[in-house]
């Protein structure tokens, strides 16, 4: 025999025997999967957001630019992100605290609380608005004490900031507190065994594992907000080169029947939008690669 077939036989009888029949997955294949994705996406996302700048395009580039940079655009674009990076910063230390106690604590009442994160999920942003209004208008439960020392909340950006909170904070506290909860207490108890102190405990233990959730819940939180109207135009007061949102911004120039301006003024805010969660993405995706090695 030649020692190619002794090879071949050799080869034949370590391989593993996989009988007649190949192993099927529950889910159609690959091509198809991937086929149905890409149409699917191409058709929500892609489709929408490309007749968006061709629509822009429709104007001259030294009109586009112009339409861009009028001051009252470029103020609006200064309250939307300026408010938003705010607010999910905010959400950033209030959301790791309330998962915190939801994923730490028992307690009477927890089922409520937890049920009540959720709120903002349900209720309508008009609703939301009308709400926040009242309450922290000059005459509301909290706008009446705030207002007495000085801290005028309604139609100012302080408003705007608040109703980003609110609407934002769900994607914090969702996105950490499923981590908290399967966070091993063993890892913890053996840093206190090794002497370390809660502080570093948390930095050394706990931060590590929370770093990619917590910055996934600030990008989500952040492109909420930016996104954000309903809530908004109730208690921001709408004031041009004040309290103007870029979102109430382009509903004004579509009421105007401005078409292509609007759409020049929601590319540009969807480019930065875009670009801001890319290096949101970015950063996350290091420290998750820094704290694995």
């Amino acid at each position: 025999m030649s020692a190619s077939s002794q090879s071949s036989i050799r080869t034949s009888l370590t391989r593993p025997f996989k009988g007649p029949f190949k192993k099927r997955s529950v889910l159609p294949g690959f091509g198809l999967t991937f086929g149905y994705t890409i149409f699917y996406l191409s058709l929500i996302v892609l489709i929408p957001l490309g007749a968006l700048f061709l629509k822009a395009f429709t104007l001259s580039l030294p009109d586009i630019w112009a339409t861009v940079t009028a001051p009252r655009v470029l103020a609006s674009y200064r309250i939307t992100f300026g408010a938003a990076f705010i607010a999910a910063v905010i959400n950033l230390f209030v959301g790791l605290l309330i998962a915190w106690v939801l994923a730490r604590y028992e307690f009477k009442g927890k089922s409520i609380l937890d049920a009540l994160v959720d709120l903002p999920f349900a209720l309508p942003t008009a609703v939301a608005g009308i709400a926040l209004t009242t309450v922290f208008s000059v005459n509301g439960w909290l706008g009446a004490p705030l207002a007495e020392l000085g801290i005028k909340v309604a139609y100012t950006p302080i408003g705007i900031i608040v109703a980003m909170v609110f609407i934002s904070l769900p994607f914090q506290v969702r996105t950490v507190q499923p981590v908290l909860e399967d966070l091993e207490k063993e890892l913890e108890e053996a840093s206190a065994t090794l002497g370390a102190n809660r502080w570093q405990t948390f930095r050394h233990v706990i931060f590590p594992v929370l770093a990619p959730s917590l910055f996934t819940g600030f990008a989500l939180g952040f492109a909420r907000a930016l996104g954000e109207y309903g809530s908004i135009v109730f208690i921001a007061g709408n004031m041009p080169m004040k309290t103007e949102i870029t979102p109430l911004l382009i509903i004004t120039k579509l009421e105007q029947y401005q078409y292509a301006e609007a759409t020049a003024i929601a590319a540009v805010t969807l480019t930065i939008s875009f670009a801001l969660l890319f290096l949101i993405n970015y950063v996350q995706w290091r420290n998750r690669r820094r704290y694995s090695l």
